[in-house]
């Protein structure tokens, strides 16, 4: 059994995911060439969007990575604004506070300058990212199986963009996550490698934009978190809310 067929055989169990053995990835490349098997297999190539994970450096401590790493998002994934959810159907569910955007035009696999990545840009909007702690010890599992599976992907949730989006200073405004009206933390837009434009630009240039032919028009693009996962131990309603952005919401029953 090959990498992709393992991590699907293990979520569709709900089961911890632990060393592939044999069929574990050896290197990022081949980690994001396993994901791009995944994707083939869930039928999501093109996928929906992009997902940038470890985009500030409190995320690459707690992962143990030296920069970002990426993983597909499939159109199944996504949720409506304020969609309520089972708790159950997820292993071990957290929500990550982000930055999204919808893109107006294809990027091919390369490096762009900021004002290329500011011109691909249709809009703008708060985003949560729902993720599993379904890994067991990262250090033995390897960076590669962890892109392989999408880096903890397990859903996505996306608010309205506003139109004003750009006058907005994106790199300073501030984001916060909320579960049940408390704050778990926040940061802001420049936490995403100086400026959310900044983890557009490397996603651009990444190797899962070349595994995956580049980018494309219409596609959705999670920037990154600005707080670390926030793992919630039970239901609730969770509320990621941007200065300028708006807010958007999800709740666990």
């Amino acid at each position: 059994m090959d990498a992709a067929a393992a991590i699907l055989e293990a979520r569709r169990a709900k089961r911890v995911l632990t060393t592939l053995g044999a069929a574990a990835p050896r290197t990022l490349e081949e980690g994001y060439a396993a994901q791009r098997r995944l994707a083939e297999k869930l039928g999501a190539v093109p996928p929906f969007g992009f997902k940038i994970g470890a985009t500030t450096k409190q995320m690459q401590e707690y992962l143990g990575l030296s920069g970002p790493v990426a993983g597909f998002v499939p159109a199944t994934s996504l949720h409506p604004d304020g969609a309520a959810l089972r708790f159950g159907d997820f292993l071990n569910p957290g929500v990550e506070c982000e930055v999204g955007l919808r893109l107006a035009r294809d990027l091919a696999p390369g490096p762009i300058s900021r004002d290329e990545a500011l011109e691909a840009v249709a809009e703008v909007f708060p985003a949560i990212e729902i993720v599993e702690r379904r890994y067991g010890d990262l250090v033995e599992l390897g960076t590669p199986t962890l892109v392989a599976d999408q880096v903890f992907h397990a859903g996505g949730v996306l608010g309205s963009a506003p139109a004003n989006w750009r006058d907005l200073d994106l790199g300073a405004m501030r984001g916060e996550l909320f579960v049940d009206g408390v704050s778990k933390g926040g940061g802001h837009g420049r936490d995403l490698l100086g400026h959310p434009l900044e983890a557009l630009r490397w996603l651009a240039d990444s190797p899962a934009a070349r595994e995956f032919g580049g980018l494309r028009a219409g596609q959705v693009v999670w920037l990154g978190s600005v707080t670390p996962p926030i793992w919630l131990p039970a239901p609730g309603e969770v509320v990621v809310q941007f200065e300028g952005l708006g807010k958007v919401s999800v709740r666990f029953n």
